[in-house]
């Protein structure tokens, strides 16, 4: 019986690990017959010859800071490596999006090739690369500055080649997709009014085969609960701002856990905590930022429903226990909002990126969600995924991130050869 149990187990996990990276033939004869052009085969040679250039790209980058929102800087000197890259002109947008153009031979459509120009770390943070053998470290070294690096030298790459797609392709460092930056570039690009870009290609991940086809959508909030404030003793009955807050935790969490506990995979997080002066003084204002997350936006909609129905919860129940004084008040502040989407993996995008993933790096693709600039594009149905920048790399969004670049120009090449099957070169 278990002998039989377990060959069912084995039989089942096969069949979905099948079913989840089935690549289509067409495609990988595709990829075949375009690594074996001879255009193709001198430019992988190009963006090999170019290799320590692109490194020094990336360090040069990473060692100027850039916080979601304080991306000018930076933005400066990737706009003059687009240019010197070979661009066909380049710009930076209202919110501070540098964008090269690189003309097709019809510019009957535009897509979007991009990495992101702002990191987590605050003014202050020390970003020198520091090299411990064959190990690149540094705040930001790997997300996102190695992929503005692979981007100059896409661009780079097909200038001197001389390779056109038929599509026009803006070759771009966008802004505000860390933290509260809200994916503040991607919402202005795909706002409604704009110019219509037909895909999106985003460069900020890790290895060839991981993919993401799926955008995992969040709703951050500042709750601010508000009072008069005063003495601990002499100003004893009037509504403390701290005991709101957490009435409304209270109130909020056993919701939010039962809610959370089937379906798509929803999450919660009450963040960061702050107010009150003294131990001796009832606190005038206390606030704290909440993350909600979801692959569903079905499922996101209803825990919000969940949170602001709590937080008004606990307003009422410190209100109810007020004896001197004025009410308190609430402030909710909705601080991020990054919609959920999914690609679907037999989409032509999405097959392409697979096939070249596993003729590149000999593993089978995986596909996956996250919380990246495609997310936009996920939610609105245009074609899009988000591919890794290559090399080995680790402590994203700590002190001790790290890179090595252990066959890095692989991820360029997928990128070329994506870019030339999405953009009509074949």
């Amino acid at each position: 019986m278990r002998i039989k149990l377990f060959a069912l187990i084995v039989t089942v996990l096969l069949e979905s690990s099948v079913e989840a990276q089935i690549i289509q033939k067409q495609y990988q004869d595709q990829v075949k017959d375009l690594v074996q052009n001879t255009a193709i085969q001198k430019a992988f040679d190009y963006i090999l010859s170019i290799d320590e250039q692109t490194v020094q790209d990336m360090i040069t980058l990473t060692e100027i800071p850039s916080p979601s929102h304080h991306e000018a800087e930076k933005g400066k000197l990737f706009a003059e490596m687009l240019r010197n890259a070979g661009a066909d002109k380049v710009w930076t947008d209202e919110v501070g999006n540098v964008i090269a153009l690189r003309k097709g031979t019809k510019s009957e459509k535009t897509f979007l090739v991009e990495g992101h120009l702002d990191t987590v770390f605050p003014f202050g943070t020390d970003v020198t690369v520091k090299q411990k053998g064959d190990t690149l470290m540094a705040p930001g070294i790997t997300d996102a500055n190695r992929s503005l690096a692979v981007v100059v030298a896409l661009l780079k790459t097909m200038h001197h080649e001389n390779i056109r797609t038929e599509d026009d392709i803006w070759f771009a460092g966008t802004v505000g997709e860390e933290g509260l930056g809200d994916l503040k570039g991607m919402k202005h690009l795909f706002r409604e009014g704009a110019q219509p870009l037909a895909a999106h290609i985003a460069i900020d991940g890790g290895g060839l085969e991981d993919i993401v086809n799926g955008g995992i959508g969040s709703l951050r909030y500042k709750v601010t609960f508000k009072g008069p404030g005063g003495h601990s003793y002499g100003a004893f009955g009037i509504g403390n701002t701290h005991n709101a807050l957490a009435q409304a935790v209270v109130a909020f969490v056993p919701k939010a856990d039962a809610y959370t506990k089937d379906g798509p995979k929803t999450t919660y997080s009450v963040s960061v905590l702050g107010g009150g002066t003294s131990v001796n003084s009832i606190p005038y204002e206390s606030w704290m930022l909440v993350d909600m997350r979801s692959e569903s936006q079905e499922k996101l909609r209803g825990i919000n429903q969940l949170f602001l129905e709590s937080m008004q919860e606990g307003l009422e129940i410190e209100n109810a226990m007020v004896r001197i004084g004025k009410p308190l008040t609430v402030d909710i502040e909705k601080v991020g909002d990054r919609p959920s989407g999914l690609a679907n993996p037999d989409s032509p995008l999405i097959q392409k990126t697979m096939a070249i993933a596993k003729h590149l790096s000999g593993n089978d693709p995986v596909l996956s969600s996250g919380s990246t600039n495609s997310n936009i594009a996920f939610s609105l149905g245009i074609p899009a995924v988000t591919i890794g920048r290559g090399g080995l790399g680790g402590g994203a969004h700590s002190l001790d991130e790290w890179w090595v670049n252990k066959d890095g120009h692989l991820a360029i090449q997928q990128a070329l050869m994506l870019i030339l099957m999405q953009g009509g070169w074949i």
